[in-house]
């Protein structure tokens, strides 16, 4: 027995995440809107104890004692929330939280309405990601159209243009001789063949 097995047993084993993406968006993203609902909820009961200080004069916060979560979403209203997170690519996670702590910070909703919120916010992310996927078709379409009508343009035949080439007569030449250019005209390249 070598002493380099000997020592893999106290190696953590190599664990590849087990989970889909698209489970990890999901998760992902319901855990913020939980998170959202909560903030939601606290900021709630903040808006009451300072009303109910303005309204009475004396502060009572101190002896209320609140539930620690105590508005959450139906289970049918869960599962089309998840399966609309589940349509949403993992890249565009990050946008869709972005936008939508954005969208809770500007209406600050209470807890009943957050989930509201949260499923414009994913249908808003669906209808870009199918714009962005139709705009992906229709270039690749493009391009396919584009590759095949210029493999006519890039054919190479034997016969090549040579512009610059020093041997070539120009006008100018035949004017300064005196002489009478030929019936050729000038202004075409020369066309060489190549062997």
């Amino acid at each position: 027995m070598s002493l380099a097995s000997w020592f893999r047993w106290n190696e953590p084993p190599n664990r590849i995440s087990q989970r889909n993406p698209t489970e990890m968006v999901v998760e992902t993203l319901m855990m913020e809107l939980s998170w959202q609902i909560k903030q939601a909820e606290k900021q709630q009961r903040e808006r009451e104890n300072e009303y109910r200080k303005i309204k009475t004069g004396v502060d009572y916060g101190w002896l209320v004692s609140y539930p620690k979560h105590s508005y959450d979403i139906s289970p049918g209203e869960r599962l089309q929330l998840e399966d609309m997170c589940s349509k949403i690519h993992p890249s565009y996670c990050g946008p869709v939280i972005l936008r939508f702590r954005q969208v809770v910070s500007e209406y600050e909703p209470e807890a009943q309405e957050v989930s509201r919120l949260f499923r414009s916010v994913l249908q808003e992310a669906a209808e870009k990601i199918k714009e962005e996927e139709e705009a992906k078709k229709l270039a690749k379409q493009w391009n396919t159209k584009n590759r095949t009508s210029l493999s006519l343009t890039t054919f190479k035949s034997r016969s090549r243009i040579s512009p610059f080439i020093s041997d070539i007569k120009t006008i100018s030449e035949d004017v300064e001789r005196g002489t009478q250019p030929n019936r050729r005209v000038w202004s075409m390249p020369e066309f060489r063949n190549t062997k």
